[in-house]
């Protein structure tokens, strides 16, 4: 607990106030040593004939049993020679040369190299290659599908075999069609070499041609490593980020219950009314173009954002609800989407620095449905209260939301960001030491960008992948169209159900409930595709072409037209109330299917543009949004419900055309294009 309240914004403001007098960190207590492979590369031994020993890959015990690993062998760890028999294992005793060191095709500094460590138990992409030498011949044997194994000399002895180590390259990613399946048996098998082996892999710091050493994880189990934390603590922290994204969606369409109150107070027309609300969506998707890029600063990182940013949209809620001009009230609701953006913007990054690849789809499964039932809930929370207490309250429950979910936050969000982490270790180190060669990856790529240039890149080239990636193009159009038809039904339910079937503005909210049953069958039907389809084929196959990841929305595409046209034809007088109910959840499922595949697809397709990309996506989304909350009321008004739900109904029949177009045509679509990964 004490780690988790270290890392969190109120652990690092007390530090700063005592000058780092509480919550150190174990390179700040007394009697702490330097790692014996940062010692071996600050403080490098004696020549002896050949490389110095930290050049290699050794044994170590486990920090937390302190046992010593059983042999290679036994481990599994040396792959059957080309005979057929296993490659014996180096003697433990004299002088015997044995080392082992892979090199992956990429530069040092390649962070998926750095993660693949760590992944290669949960991905079968990610794999250990190693190769094997007979010690007593001298003969070095390299199969011929690992041409970038090889093996260095050093010697083997006795002092040094509690010593595992290995360098970042050590793990190599193997390209798709080299990867070996996954049988049952050898799941099993290395299931089961994983529960017997009581050791970590120590990671050896790498030295650039400069002379920085690089600073990094201690080993694989490193415990202040985001994945390395027990599922518990990643629950925690994943619950407390989906409160936080669940009170910043659920602040935009809690509003919509007061609109009629607002025309009433200001003497505004109904659709000004709707401007508190369509600004503050346009606002939380501005937002993440500037929040996006600042997190993955090093220096700044992701909790410090979240921290003030949601201290501020707390304060901001206090002078909205207190606001008595119109104009005012737009400006603040503006602020306030805004400043809650963080979530939108840094929420799934935080998810990824906790989850392994196979992981992370249930993670942000759970992270969007946050996301997709907070607006669903607004009207709900809000209804009742404002029929009894007036408009304000509606503004004042905001606060009553989002106030706990800021003490959360402070006290218990952690910083998660990687760069950020290894970056202060460094400089903890450096300060242990006294030697500036120690130093963080992101401080070196960091060096010669301003956050100016970040900012103003990630603005600049999702908009360009848009323009000249049809791909993209699409994306981004066919989301922000299914999420803008969303926020239509803040505008359309008012004009249907209280005057058809002459409900209250409770019973309005309550008929938003239909969205969060909705949003837990489309979770619980993407999960169960997850867990009982796409999970095993990855473990058999490995990772097929991105287009594969399109499977469910090519068949949910079919249904928001569907939804759409049962609610324009059933919402009438003379139909039951439930007809156009069961339309709207036809809808909100396939819409949660086809989002949750689509965001899956744009970081395997562009993976060096993800973050910016998911930024321009949120910002394409709630400007659609921001207009279909403005042009719908009068829309519907003019054309009829059923008139101008058809209409968007019809609108989404392009999407089946243009997914279907995506999963054929995807893989010569990226061939073509210089932005997308093939």
């Amino acid at each position: 607990m004490s780690d988790l309240i270290r890392e969190a914004p109120i652990g690092q403001l007390l530090r700063f106030v005592t000058r780092r007098k509480v919550f150190r960190y174990p390179e700040e207590l007394p009697g702490f040593q330097l790692p014996e492979t940062y010692s071996n590369k600050l403080y490098p031994p004696s020549e002896k004939s050949g490389p110095s020993p930290s050049d290699s890959v050794t044994y170590a015990p486990s920090p937390q049993s302190g046992t010593f690993p059983p042999s290679p062998s036994d481990s599994g760890i040396f792959p059957p020679s080309r005979s057929g028999s296993n490659a014996n294992p180096p003697s433990r005793s004299g002088s015997e040369t044995y080392i082992l060191e892979t090199f992956a095709p990429s530069r040092f500094d390649s962070e998926q190299d750095a993660t693949s460590l760590r992944e290669a138990e949960d991905f079968p992409e990610l794999q250990h290659h190693v190769t094997n030498r007979n010690i007593n011949s001298g003969d070095i044997e390299e199969p011929s599908a690992l041409p970038h194994a090889r093996i260095r000399e050093s010697t083997y002895s006795r002092q040094r075999e509690s010593t595992y180590s290995r360098k970042r390259e050590s793990t190599y990613s193997r390209k798709r069609e080299s990867t070996y399946s996954y049988t049952a048996e050898r799941l099993e098998a290395e299931a089961e070499s994983r529960r017997e082996r009581p050791m970590s892999l120590v990671i050896v710091p790498q030295k650039t041609p400069d002379g920085h050493i690089l600073v990094d994880w201690y080993s694989t189990d490193d415990p202040a490593n985001p994945q390395n934390w027990s599922n518990g603590k990643r629950g925690f922290i994943a619950m407390l980020i989906c409160a936080y994204t669940f009170a910043v969606y659920c602040g935009s369409a809690i509003y919509s219950s007061g609109e009629f109150g607002v025309i009433k107070r200001f003497g505004v027309s109904p659709t000004d009314a709707s401007l508190p609300l369509s600004l503050y969506v346009l606002a939380y998707g501005m937002g993440p173009l500037l929040w996006a890029p600042l997190s993955e600063i090093p220096v700044i990182g992701r909790s410090p954002i979240y921290a003030v940013t949601m201290f501020i949209f707390v304060i901001l809620s206090v002078p909205t609800a207190l606001v008595n001009n119109f104009a005012g009230l737009l400006v603040l609701r503006f602020l306030q989407g805004f400043f809650g953006s963080p979530c939108l913007a840094t929420g799934g990054a935080t998810m990824q620095d906790m989850y392994s690849l196979l992981k992370l789809p249930y993670a942000l499964t759970f992270w969007v449905s946050a996301a997709y039932c907070g607006p669903s809930l607004g009207p709900l929370l809000s209804g009742f209260a404002v029929m009894a207490k007036g408009w304000r309250w509606s503004l004042w429950e905001i606060l009553w939301i989002a106030g706990p979910v800021l003490v959360l936050m402070l006290l218990f969000i952690p910083e998660t960001s990687t760069p950020n982490l290894l970056l202060r270790r460094a400089q903890r180190l450096r300060a242990l030491t006294g030697d500036s060669r120690l130093r963080s990856q992101s401080e070196i790529d960091q060096k010669n960008i301003k956050p100016s240039k970040a900012i103003v890149s990630a603005i600049i080239k999702p908009l360009e992948i848009t323009i000249k990636d049809p791909a993209i193009a699409f994306v981004n159009f066919y989301t922000a169209l299914v999420y803008g038809i969303y926020y239509s039904f803040f505008e359309a339910f008012p004009l249907v159900y209280p005057v058809f079937y002459h409900f209250t503005l409770g019973t309005v909210g309550v008929v938003f409930t239909c969205i969060l049953v909705a949003c837990g069958i489309g979770a619980l039907a993407y999960v169960a595709y997850l867990y009982f389809y796409l999970v095993p084929d990855i473990m058999a196959h490995g990772l097929r072409a991105q287009e594969h990841r399109l499977v469910p929305a090519l068949i949910a595409s079919f249904f928001p037209p569907a939804g759409l046209f049962i609610f324009a034809w059933t919402a009438r007088p003379d139909i039951p109330w439930i007809a156009s109910v069961i339309g709207i959840v036809v809808f909100a499922i396939a819409v949660f299917v086809i989002l949750q595949c689509i965001f899956v697809y744009v970081p395997l397709s562009y993976p060096q543009y993800a973050a910016s990309l998911f930024a321009s996506n949120d910002f394409f989304r709630s400007a659609m949004a921001c207009g279909c909350i403005l042009f719908s009321r009068p829309l519907f008004l003019n054309l009829g419900i059923d008139k101008g739900v058809t209409t968007l109904a019809g609108l989404s029949i392009m999407g089946i055309v243009g997914m279907f177009t995506l999963y054929w045509k995807g893989a010569s679509l990226r061939a073509r294009s210089k932005f997308a990964m093939s």
